[in-house]
């Protein structure tokens, strides 16, 4: 099977756009809405987009699909997809070709990891993380050194984790106590500690690790470095078993006076926690495409069933008025979380809409909605089903379970709605 990003690319460099043509606009097809003074639908793709849709829908279907439940049981993910994934070109959607990477916009990205989610959450998490949030501390604040150095692995072989979170810091992510202390010479450091609920632990070969440089200074004290699988005093200490994204390994890690190069250091000493706001900020966009994945994938599943298979009282369930209610209801709720989703992906290509603020805000509205439809329709898909969404032979049933974490990681429900209204707050409030 060919690559999903060259196929996308090779497509969209000969197929005329659909949006244009449809609009009656002989425009060329690289020209944006706004460049024909037209304004721009929220959920009109780019050509290349359009075709990472198709692209990544086909593979997910007849690669992944198959493997979802077995993945799921077994609670561990199939190391045939993971390869598959850096074969598909998933890996590095946003890395520059000069270091092996696919070099699109981010609007790739959460459209993949968004389709991905239609089929197995799990499997969305993983390129959401390696993309959202580690290959992105690379490219935004690595030297070139370390981005000649990891960067092509990240592409091409070398499944990234990012390592924030600790047993002690969570929502606080700043009250961390991993600790890093420069040696007398300045040409290593050590990390000592420990961090809880690490997504991609299991797979990772190479982990964005935030460890404390100067705790006397609290979090301007916070520092990244890179750390790989197999450095001494370096271990995956516990593989969590969890509610949902099973497939998905979150592990306990434990640092022992692990010596790190001092090349390692992202960016600057005691900048890490200015690191991981603005990723974070990007991650949760990630989440919210995954969110809106598995809620239409939920959505579809259920449907499917009540309009094909399921009969009650001499007719398909489905052609109930109050199901039909609930059914159409159901999908504004995702198409709204998609608009939020899409309009956050675009004020960060965008480079932000509000001045200073960046796309804080849409991104917190973004993962905070997705996350909640997701778990409201994932839930219903079950009802509809009846025993069949409630038994795990089919999907139904896992897709409600993976739902849950999407009110947790990367910032929960809470402190989504704590950054939005501080925002409203600082431009409403009388000074």
């Amino acid at each position: 099977m060919a690559s999903c990003i060259r196929r996308a690319t090779t497509l969209a460099a000969t197929r005329p756009s659909v949006l244009l043509r449809r609009n009656g606009l002989r425009a060329a097809a690289t020209r944006s809405f706004s460049d024909l003074g037209v304004p721009t639908p929220i959920f009109a793709l780019t050509e290349t987009e359009e075709m990472i849709k198709e692209s990544v829908s086909k593979f997910a279907n007849e690669e992944i699909l198959p493997k979802v439940r077995e993945m799921d049981e077994a609670e561990q993910m199939d190391k045939g997809i993971v390869s598959q994934l850096f074969e598909q070109g998933l890996m590095g959607i946003e890395i520059p070709e000069k270091y092996g990477g696919s070099e699109m916009n981010f609007g790739s990205c959460i459209v993949a990891i968004e389709e991905l989610a239609r089929v197995d959450p799990s499997v969305s998490v993983m390129v959401d993380v390696h993309n959202t949030l580690v290959n992105t501390v690379f490219k935004t604040y690595g030297s070139e050194a370390l981005k000649n150095k990891y960067l092509p692995r990240l592409a091409t072989s070398s499944v990234g984790s990012f390592c924030l979170s600790e047993p002690a810091s969570g929502s606080d992510a700043f009250a961390l106590k991993t600790k890093a202390t420069k040696s007398q010479s300045g040409g290593s450091y050590t990390i000592s500690g420990q961090k809880m609920w690490i997504t991609n632990a299991n797979e990772a070969d190479i982990f964005i690790v935030f460890a404390n440089l100067a705790p006397e200074r609290g979090y301007k004290g916070i520092s990244a470095f890179v750390l790989e699988k197999g450095m001494p005093g370096f271990n995956i200490a516990k593989k969590e078993k969890k509610l949902g994204i099973r497939a998905s390994s979150t592990c306990v890690l434990t640092f022992d006076d692990v010596e790190v190069p001092a090349e390692n250091l992202i960016g600057k000493e005691g900048e890490g926690y200015k690191y991981a706001i603005s990723i974070l900020n990007e991650g949760r966009i990630g989440i919210a495409a995954q969110m809106t994945g598995l809620a239409l994938g939920a959505w579809e599943t259920a449907v499917k069933y009540v309009w094909n298979e399921r009969k009650q009282f001499g007719d398909y369930v489905g052609n109930f008025q109050g199901m039909q209610f609930q059914i159409a209801q159901a999908y504004v709720d995702i198409e709204a979380a998609r608009a939020l989703l899409y309009n956050a992906v675009r004020a960060k290509e965008a480079g932000g809409v509000r001045a200073g603020e960046g796309f804080v805000q849409e991104a917190a509205m973004a993962k905070l909605y997705a996350s909640q439809v997701a778990q409201r329709v994932s839930g219903q898909a079950i009802e509809w089903q009846g025993g069949m969404g409630f038994v795990r032979e089919g999907l139904s049933e896992k897709f409600w379970r993976d739902s849950k974490i999407g009110a947790i990681y990367e910032g929960t429900s809470n402190i989504q709605l704590q950054t939005i209204a501080k925002l409203l707050q600082k431009k409403y409030q009388n000074k």
